[in-house]
Parts: structure tokens; sequence; C-alpha cells
């Protein structure tokens, strides 16, 4: 998969499936983010091992992880999870990072277009997004792509720094965005979910 974006700015962007020889690029661009913004990630995205294991996930079918490149530095990074079995096969899990330099230039929009086209294709019909309290920003954007809170879970997570944080959880029904922007995805894949 390869796709060529133009964002806001009028730059271009190229997104694609993350593979394993993009391990140290992805490493780069995850050390470069501010730590204001890595103190909220799951996990310690500096960490080789761990980025290593997330990638191997990927390998093995239990999530769809893209980057967005401009030339050969990744700017962006988005992930699609999914059980794909069990009482949760119809949900996904959708996290986004975009490097400074390119937010508010609409490549969140853009990877989030791409990621929803690949629920539709994995059947996903309800995508949900984990944050922590503090991230305004993240819910605002989430908004934006079609997410409503669900629930708030006080003192449940703990940041990169051990500070507990309250835990927000939105939602987004794949069915009712895709009837509300149709135009957005791509036909084939609004054709398959009529």
């Amino acid at each position: 998969m390869r796709e060529m974006v133009e964002i806001k700015d009028g730059r271009k962007v190229v997104i694609t499936e993350l593979r394993s020889e993009d391990l140290d690029e992805l490493l780069t661009f995850f050390k470069a983010l501010p730590e204001a913004d890595r103190i909220f990630l799951r996990m310690d995205v500096t960490d080789r091992a761990a980025v290593v294991q997330r990638l191997q996930e990927s390998m093995e079918g239990k999530a769809h992880r893209l980057v967005a490149r401009v030339g050969q530095h990744i700017v962006a990074y988005g992930v699609l999870e999914h059980e794909g079995h069990g009482w949760q096969e119809h949900v996904g899990e959708l996290r986004l990072i975009v490097a400074r330099d390119y937010q508010r230039a609409g490549l969140g929009m853009n990877l989030a277009r791409v990621l929803y086209n690949l629920a539709v294709k994995d059947k996903v019909e309800v995508i949900v997004a984990r944050m922590m309290a503090p991230q305004t920003t993240a819910r605002r954007i989430l908004e934006r792509l079609g997410f409503v809170e669900e629930t708030v879970l006080t003192d449940h997570v703990r940041d990169r720094r051990g500070r507990k944080q309250d835990q927000v959880l939105m939602r987004c029904d794949l069915q009712t965005l895709l009837q509300e922007m149709q135009f957005y995805f791509e036909q084939s894949d609004w054709q398959r979910v009529r």
C-alpha cells in the first residue's frame, strides 16, 4: 500500500505500511518527539525492544501500522489494532502521532482516512481511542474525526513519569461516519459496507 497525499500547505507526503526495515527511522521519529508528547504514550517508544515487539504484531496481522514520509523521514505514525475474533471482533483501536512541524496541516486526517478504509476492509464497525485527560488537543482532533467521548476512568493509568491520570475513552461508529462522510472514503470500500 502506498498513497501520496498533499497536505494543506502544499507539501507532498507518502503514506505506506510500516515495514521491518523502517525500524531505525521510526525510532528516530519517536526520539524526536517532544518529551511533553511522549509522556502520555502507552509505552516507551524510544525503547528499541518495545518497538520491535509492536512491529512483530503487525507482521502477525494483529494491527495495521502506517507511516507518513517526506523523503526518507517519517513525519507521522498511525495504528489500527483489532482483536479480529471473539466478542470484540468488530472493534478496532486507533492511535495517531504527528510530528509537530506537520500538525494542523491535514496529515492526521489523511492518515485516519487510510486507517478507516483498512477498518472497513477488516469489517471493523466501531473504532475506539484511549488517551489521558490532559491530551485535550488529541481529543479535539478525534472529535473532528467522528469520535465522541464515552467515559472517563478516574486515576486509571499512569503517564511515563508515573503520575496517575484519568483515562478518556472515545468511540466512533464507523457505519455512521461513513454515511456522514461518504465522499471522504474510497468508493469501493463505501460500496462494500452499504
